[in-house]
């Protein structure tokens, strides 16, 4: 017995460290974006980071954004470019809807048109990494 809790604590434990696919509108493989807020490309080089505190950073550790506790993304200077709901409604700074992250992933434009899907990854760092930051 105590070895079938033990295997399932460990197959619990090892499903949080996997990352979480970031795909376009046709499925393809754009990146990923870990559970410790790594963001990866594609060929799994890192692209970025989002740490636990909000703050949004390059390859560099160089800080380009902030995501704060309200929704609210920022550039590194502190401006605001734009505003994730509680819905999954993405507003750019303008409070123009510039697209949706539903509860299944699918993230779409403001035409209800999906383009891409981050199934398991938080709203706002969809957002981020689909409509504010573009990470290379």
């Amino acid at each position: 017995m105590k070895k079938y809790i033990l295997s399932i604590i460990i197959l619990f434990s090892i499903s949080f460290t996997y990352a979480q696919t970031i795909q376009s509108s046709s499925y393809g493989t754009t990146g990923y974006i870990k559970s410790d807020g790594t963001i990866q490309n594609s060929s799994y080089s890192t692209v970025g980071y989002i740490k636990t505190d909000g703050t949004i950073q390059n390859s560099s550790y160089s800080t380009i954004g902030y995501i704060k506790s309200d929704g609210t993304i920022q550039n590194s200077s502190y401006s605001t470019v734009g505003y994730v709901k509680s819905d999954g409604t993405v507003q750019n700074s303008s409070y123009s809807t510039i697209g949706y992250i539903k509860e299944d992933g699918t993230v779409q434009n403001s035409s209800y048109s999906t383009i891409g899907y981050a199934k398991g990854v938080k709203k706002e760092w969809a957002a981020v990494t689909f409509f504010f930051f573009h990470f290379n």
